[in-house]
């Protein structure tokens, strides 16, 4: 299975200029349990091609989420964005596996 099967929302926005926010809903615990244990440190760095440093992972059990921060690889409104505000920024994950 795949994130995006698995997963109600998967969403990204700017967090700043330089910062982007990827928030991941799940529809139930079982569901949030599964891809917390996908979404780590070192598969989202992977996705994403960051350092494993450069990424945080902030899960929040009461509301079945996963908000993962990390560092825009071109700043907001830079030369050469191509997502001013982010939106587009969640699709490396889709595909992941869970």
């Amino acid at each position: 299975m795949i994130l995006s099967d698995l997963a109600r929302v998967i969403r990204s926005k700017n967090a700043g200029p330089t910062l982007l926010t990827v928030d991941v809903l799940f529809a139930d615990a079982p569901g949030f349990a599964r891809g917390v244990a996908a979404l780590t440190v070192a598969a989202v760095a992977r996705c994403y091609a960051r350092r494993p440093e450069d990424v945080r992972i902030i899960a929040v059990p009461s509301v079945h989420a996963v908000k993962i921060v990390l560092p825009r690889s071109v700043p907001a409104g830079a030369p050469g964005d191509r997502d001013a505000y982010g939106a587009q920024q969640h699709t490396p994950l889709l595909d992941l596996i869970v």
